[in-house]
């Protein structure tokens, strides 16, 4: 019984990471209903795994769960996005001060090495899941050492819903060109202990990622 429970949790953290990643990529479209037939049949899963797998993105955000009548994924919106991007403002930042001042050696070796793959990510001009997965690297090692697991939650957790805006928007290269420059002068900042400047930086950072993610919105930015 305790295996059968267990091979059940294993395949729902397979599915939920699965869809998770086809939420963010897109595949589902904003507003549509999932239709839990053809999800079984996609992901090759049976029907329990997978509704603990839609539950829990329904809690995590990335799903909207309605009554009687299954899952939908949630719509794109202005106010939605407003909220987000004041959040990862006031959280990230509470956390990047907290690392600056409390990280140690290991994280500085380990942040230069994100950094470092990220850059080469960018010369290399990667793009896709693999460029998403150094950069969410580099912006986790950035905060790691803040001391709250629950800061760090609700970070990632602001990360994949901001993600999601701006993963559906027209790119814009320019933008994404000063972004590319940011995250080393970021790793700059913060190995210089820079509380304040790297605070500054990194608000104007979301800010800037923030203008790209509006298009997904269908809004122009300023």
């Amino acid at each position: 019984m305790a295996e059968s429970r267990n091979v059940g949790v294993t395949g729902a953290s397979r599915i939920f990471d699965m869809l998770r990643q086809d939420l963010l990529d897109g595949r589902f479209a904003a507003g549509d209903k999932l239709a839990i037939s053809a999800l079984r049949d996609h992901y090759d899963v049976s029907l329990s795994p997978l509704r603990e797998a839609l539950n829990r993105l329904a809690a995590y955000g990335l799903l909207e769960q309605e009554n009687q009548r299954g899952f939908r994924v949630p719509r794109l919106s202005r106010e939605e996005l407003d909220d987000i991007m004041t959040m990862r403002k006031a959280l990230e930042g509470m956390a990047l001060e907290r690392a600056i001042l409390q990280g140690d050696a290991e994280w500085e070796s380990h942040l230069l090495a994100a950094a470092h793959r990220l850059k080469r990510a960018d010369e290399a001009g990667l793009t896709g899941n693999e460029w998403e997965a150094l950069h969410a690297e580099f912006h986790h090692t950035l905060v790691r050492p803040c001391g709250s697991v629950w800061l760090l939650r609700f970070i990632a957790q602001l990360h994949d819903q901001f993600d999601r805006y701006r993963r559906l928007a027209p790119a814009i290269p320019e933008i994404r060109c000063e972004l590319d420059r940011q995250h080393g002068e970021l790793m700059t900042l913060a190995l210089e202990r820079s509380v304040e400047g790297a605070r500054e930086l990194l608000d104007d950072h979301i800010q800037l990622s923030y203008r790209v993610a509006l298009g997904s919105c269908g809004e122009q930015t300023t």
